[in-house]
């Protein structure tokens, strides 16, 4: 990132323990980065190294750590709709139906009906789940699933997109639908991302930077550009560049001995 570039969150000297049986267990040591608005970073690292937990507390669902966040320029002290969480399970409301579940935010903003039933078709009709608008979470697949839940939390136009491993349940082919949607929406609404995936090509195809972490306590042993020109499509993943790439971020995660 840039000095010019807008910064949207900062993090500074993150550290995050946990309590276990009476010894404290280092999950995050001393994390630092930027991420500027509209930008998306992508972060890889082994299982455990605290990728979840270092969503969670940008998210504000923990505040118990040392370091400090920043989020347009205001210190994280809990949950805002300006940042959104999409975990790998869709977490859908069961109880809803999927169009319903999309307005559900902007029903919480006591936007006119109107307004609601305009914006949700539109954003039915891009996710292409028009079809399915009467139906529940539980009567469409989990890709279907995960459309609704990506829906819902752009629909309310959030400054931060958040994603934990979102598409890590799907099939290889579902898995490919959604980073392209992903990408097509992202370049629509313009959020700001930060993911986490074990995947390096979705990191690669997804992000503008990837952060990689060591195992635990997770520490970041590198930040890479990712240069290739947006918008990005799947063919991307064929090219020699792209396979370089990955083949780099295999080297030094094995030659870091992390995973």
């Amino acid at each position: 990132m840039n000095d010019q570039d807008s910064c949207l969150l900062k993090v500074c000297h993150l550290h995050k323990n946990y309590c276990q049986n009476g010894y404290a267990i280092e999950i995050l040591s001393d994390l630092s980065f930027r991420l500027a608005e509209g930008e998306i970073v992508g972060i890889v690292g082994p299982s455990g190294c605290g990728k979840s937990t270092l969503m969670h507390l940008i998210a504000g669902f923990d505040q118990d750590y040392q370091g400090e966040l920043f989020f347009s320029e205001q210190k994280i002290t809990g949950p805002s709709t300006d940042r959104c969480m999409v975990f790998q399970n869709p977490q859908l409301f069961s109880w809803l139906k999927i169009k319903d579940n999309i307005s559900f935010g902007l029903k919480r903003k006591r936007m006119g009906n109107e307004e609601i039933e305009f914006q949700t078709q539109a954003v039915l009709s891009r996710i292409g789940m028009v079809d399915f608008q009467e139906y529940y979470p539980e009567q469409v697949s989990g890709g279907m699933q995960q459309r609704v839940a990506l829906a819902r939390s752009l629909i309310i136009r959030p400054k931060l997109m958040l994603m934990d491993e979102p598409f890590s349940a799907l099939d290889y082919q579902s898995r490919l639908a959604m980073q392209r949607l992903t990408l097509m929406l992202w370049d629509e609404y313009k959020p700001s991302m930060l993911f986490v995936t074990h995947d390096i090509e979705e990191a690669i195809l997804m992000s503008d930077r990837i952060i990689v972490l060591s195992k635990r306590p997770g520490k970041i042993i590198s930040e890479l550009s990712v240069g290739f020109e947006r918008p990005r499509c799947l063919s991307l993943i064929k090219s020699l560049e792209f396979h370089q790439m990955k083949a780099g971020i295999l080297d030094m995660l094995f030659n870091k001995d992390i995973v």
